[in-house]
């Protein structure tokens, strides 16, 4: 019983402690998981035309929400749930946060 009781405790650690790190973008900046706070390098990311791809990989706490997907009505003031305006080819040129 104590070995089980000891490996479960064990095992949470790890788990608590695998949630710790700090993720990076590739270009070195770290990477807030709450939602974007620096709108003025967002929107220069944005002005790039970037893939769902690149976006998801740049901002990975933001929720990106394409066309058909299915949302919840609540109000988010995080900028945590992006609204893209598409191109032809899927790039993203605008949008909004709601």
């Amino acid at each position: 019983m104590r070995t089980r009781l000891l490996a479960l405790s064990v095992l949470g650690v790890a788990v608590a402690l695998a949630g710790c790190h700090r993720g990076t973008r590739p270009d070195g900046t770290p990477v807030d998981r709450h939602g974007v706070s620096d709108m003025a390098s967002f929107q220069n990311f944005i002005n790039t035309h970037p893939t769902q791809k690149e976006f998801k990989k740049m901002y990975p706490g933001v929720q990106l929400m394409l066309p058909g997907t299915i949302s919840t009505m609540e109000i988010r003031y995080d900028n945590s749930r992006f609204f893209p305006n598409l191109d032809k080819d899927g790039h993203i040129i605008g949008g909004d946060f709601h």
